[in-house]
């Protein structure tokens, strides 16, 4: 299993959100953060602090998949949160060891259904 990790603009979780679904991909933990970010920081000079305070919000996005849904989920979010500007986000990729569902006790992939 690997665990999908995003950091996207919140103007386009919606976008995101629908793409994920659209792909199989049904469940998954999201929350608002700030970003803060240095390789913007030029453009973000010559902007008004309050675009900048807009710009740095963001969701974070957990999705755990199994193997054979990374590449899928990789590129719907890819696809879905690119605006082609600074601040786009970021996805990281990390292996999961272990997964339980609490409720039924059930381990492994059959806690992702």
């Amino acid at each position: 299993m690997k665990k999908v990790e995003a950091i996207i603009r919140k103007s386009k979780f919606s976008v995101v959100q629908e793409a994920l679904q659209s792909v199989g991909v049904n469940f998954f933990t999201h929350w608002d953060v700030i970003s803060i970010d240095n390789e913007n920081q030029d453009v973000l000079d010559l902007i008004s602090s309050e675009a900048n305070k807009e710009n740095s919000k963001k969701c974070y996005l957990s999705i755990i998949v199994n193997d054979d849904f990374k590449a899928v989920t990789i590129k719907a979010i890819l696809e879905s949160a690119s605006t082609g500007a600074i601040g786009d986000g970021r996805i990281f990729i990390s292996t999961i060891d272990e997964a339980y569902k609490i409720r039924t006790k059930e381990k492994g992939k059959k806690t992702l259904r």
